[in-house]
């Protein structure tokens, strides 16, 4: 299987997670702006969840750079498309409890995971690449920012028991981080 082709399908199951995440949107009983404004736990997760999803997008982009797909590879991705498809639940679980707890430490959780499974991704593809010096300073680069996202976001899962406005703080900087995507290395030769 060719790059092109997973990257395809996981394209389609983002946006299947982000048609889902608005969906959850709900549209005012009342035609105020006080109703609307009611639900801004709501919008504010749903933004949070949709910049941390198309993050998620702009760098799984690097799927371009596995020489093969091979069964680590699928793998990596199919565990980290599992912990994605799980961002509309805890969106709206977590803004419809007004960030409660709960459903900010599952929210901070689901995020956790997915960080992991794309260090495991990238883990996968940079196998592919061992002794290649283009491909070590962006791996190295790559390795040194998810591990931060990740020790940030289990921070933030802790954070959601005691202070859950905290716990979103933290939640939000690793989209920051990643906000610019990291120059890739050139693709394997076909």
């Amino acid at each position: 299987m060719k790059p092109n082709r997973l990257e395809a399908f996981s394209d389609g199951v983002i946006a299947i997670i982000i048609t889902i995440m608005v969906l959850e949107l709900r549209v005012p009983e009342a035609p105020t702006l006080a109703a609307l404004a009611a639900g801004w736990p709501t919008f504010l997760s749903y933004l949070l969840s949709f910049t941390i999803v198309a993050i998620y997008w702009i760098n799984h982009h690097l799927v371009h750079l596995a020489c093969r797909v091979d069964p680590p590879v699928l793998w990596a991705n199919t565990n980290l498309l599992f912990w994605m498809s799980l961002m509309p639940f805890v969106t709206a679980w977590m803004g419809e409890s007004r960030t409660a707890p709960w459903p900010t430490a599952a929210y901070a959780l689901v995020a956790t995971l997915c960080s992991i499974s794309f260090f495991l991704l990238r883990a996968a593809i940079a196998r592919q690449h061992e002794g290649k010096a283009d491909f070590a300073e962006l791996n190295a680069q790559l390795i040194r920012k998810n591990l931060l996202a990740i020790v940030i976001y289990v921070s933030a899962t802790a954070a959601a028991l005691v202070l859950p406005a905290l716990s979103l703080g933290l939640c939000a900087l690793p989209a920051l981080m990643y906000f610019l995507p990291e120059r890739h290395a050139k693709s394997c030769p076909s």
